[in-house]
């Protein structure tokens, strides 16, 4: 018996349906900074973030929020800003912000609901139309509509599996990453996009280094520029690899597999030459050394850094996006058993690695997927630039002293054949880099060009008074208890208020308040402003 036409064109249009729905991406919103020009010709490069009262909202690439009236913009700003404007007002009442957050399905304003649903009612279709065509053609058509429908609802069912696959990876909170770099602030500065969280520093620590190697390299600590593009890279959207790469003498024998809390990358264990680093004595007291840059780099998981962040704060994140933690979980109770990558899946459903005293110290596998490169290093990841060429081990020596030598250079002592030598070297702002060598023998003074000293991006812009005081926990998903710097600002303020994204005022009171209830409102990105006179001071708040 032959199909009508008719159920031939709705088959074909419920399977084009069904096909459709399989080839929909789930995607976010993507935003790019955007550079902002004024009338007296001075730029910014930033986000837009809010329009209100005659100024605007703009944050810059380093975090900050700043402010100033709209008259200072050029006139295509403004214009661009009106049309802004009018397209956030048109959302009527939706609160876009710059964190991506994935989604399973593209909704619109009004149409939240059940991630079930579409596919749901689809499958139900495709049932009443079997059993019409059941009812009209007989049984011989059947055995056709069966086979059509288990072939488009298993499209269905694997389609909808993806979504839900995705949802649960989801993008990483850039609010959780940066309460790990936090307490090592301001010599450590993070910002993020819709892709990659980045961490900004000079390289050099704030504890002492290089005294306790017993195989020592000849190299020494010098700052190198992770700032901007040279920045270090970790995904938000880690994805678990379908078989993890080892951390071993064959895989990442160059540059970083993990960047630490207080902005100093991770080495792989086994250096370039293939050989345990700890077990050679080539590193110091606190688990690092300095390579053939003169960069200063750990090789094992640096775990006295839980002393300033606290237990269960990560001490550092591979550059597959994975946390490391210390000795405890992150609920605070002691470390579970660690799978053969060194690492586990936490009470909080995320995967995390653990420091530890033995091999594999921290990482034993990459278990998210990475890029390797022909020369074995991950990438992307920053660069270190050295000024002078890499020297040989010199066998037999110690360090025993490491210490400042004024603000640009420091002095390091070491013991061979029974004598004390020591070098001392410097920079200057030019870049000029002077390294003098005592031993025996007498003094060797040894001069090179090499980079000019960069400087951290700044918390502090002529158009806007940096920030008085501090909103903490950030992210925060009851409270935000807010922090002053000074108790005369406190004594001043005037207002508190709380602002989402869409520029709407969420909560205000008049002077100040320590607290702020948030568990109420919707996750995103949203700022404190506290009114003094005439001056706001503006920080920002995740709430997750």
């Amino acid at each position: 018996m032959k199909t009508p036409p008719y159920y031939l064109l709705l088959l074909l249009l419920l399977g084009t349906l069904c096909g459709s729905l399989s080839a929909h991406d789930a995607h976010y919103e993507k935003t790019t900074p955007k550079i902002w020009k004024m009338v007296d010709g001075s730029s910014i490069e930033g986000y837009f973030f809010l329009q209100r009262d005659g100024e605007v909202y703009i944050e810059k690439l380093n975090e900050q929020i700043v402010h100033f009236p709209v008259s200072k913009l050029s006139e295509n700003d403004r214009h661009w800003l009106e049309h802004k404007h009018h397209e956030i007002a048109h959302l009527n009442g939706q609160n876009p912000v710059k964190i991506a957050q994935p989604v399973a399905v593209s909704r619109t304003a009004g149409s939240a609901g059940p991630d079930w649903f579409i596919p749901v009612a689809i499958a139900a279709l495709l049932l009443l139309v079997a059993w019409l065509l059941l009812k009209k053609s007989g049984t011989h058509i059947f055995r056709f509509v069966f086979a059509f429908l288990m072939v488009s609802f298993s499209m269905l069912l694997y389609n909808f599996g993806k979504k839900q696959v995705f949802r649960a990876a989801g993008v990483t909170n850039p609010g959780f990453l940066d309460s790990a770099f936090a307490p090592f602030k301001p010599a450590v500065n993070t910002r993020w996009d819709n892709t990659w969280f980045y961490v900004e520093s000079k390289g050099l620590p704030d504890h002492s280094m290089m005294t306790g190697i017993t195989s020592w390299q000849q190299q020494v600590p010098i700052f190198h520029c992770y700032i901007g593009s040279n920045a270090w890279s970790i995904p938000l959207n880690p994805v678990k690899a379908a078989t993890p790469v080892p951390v071993n003498n064959k895989h990442f024998l160059r540059g970083a597999v993990a960047i630490a809390a207080n902005g100093i990358p991770i080495f792989n264990p086994y250096t370039n030459t293939g050989v345990d680093a700890y077990l050679d004595g080539q590193l110091d007291n606190w688990g690092g050394h300095s390579g053939r840059a003169d960069d200063y780099h750990y090789h094992i998981a640096p775990m006295f850094l839980e002393a300033k962040s606290g237990p269960v704060t990560p001490i550092g994140f591979a550059l597959d996006g994975y946390a490391i933690y210390g000795g405890k979980e992150p609920d605070g109770t002691a470390m579970k058993a660690l799978d053969a990558n060194h690492g586990h899946t936490g009470s909080d459903g995320r995967y995390h690695y653990h420091g530890t005293a033995a091999a594999p110290y921290m990482i034993g596998n990459m278990v998210g997927v990475v890029n390797e490169d022909t020369t074995l290093q991950i990438v992307p990841q920053a660069v270190a630039k050295g000024v002078r060429p890499a020297l040989t081990p010199l066998k037999g020596a110690t360090i025993t002293g490491f210490h400042p030598n004024g603000s640009n250079g420091y002095t390091l002592i070491y013991t061979l054949a029974g004598a004390t030598d020591s070098i001392v070297y410097s920079w200057d702002a030019s870049g000029k880099f002077v390294y003098d060598f005592y031993t025996p023998a007498g003094k060797n003074t040894q001069n090179y060009n090499g980079k000019a000293v960069c400087q951290m991006p700044s918390s502090t812009d002529k158009l806007s008074k940096p920030s008085l005081f501090q909103a903490f926990p950030n992210p925060a998903s009851d409270v935000i208890r807010l922090s002053m710097t000074t108790a005369s600002f406190q004594r001043a303020v005037s207002s508190v208020a709380l602002y989402n994204s869409g520029g709407a005022c969420v909560f205000r009171k008049a002077g100040f308040v320590s607290a702020i209830q948030v568990q109420h409102l919707p996750k995103g990105i949203y700022f404190v402003e506290l009114q003094k006179g005439e001056t706001r001071s503006v920080t920002k708040v995740v709430l997750k």
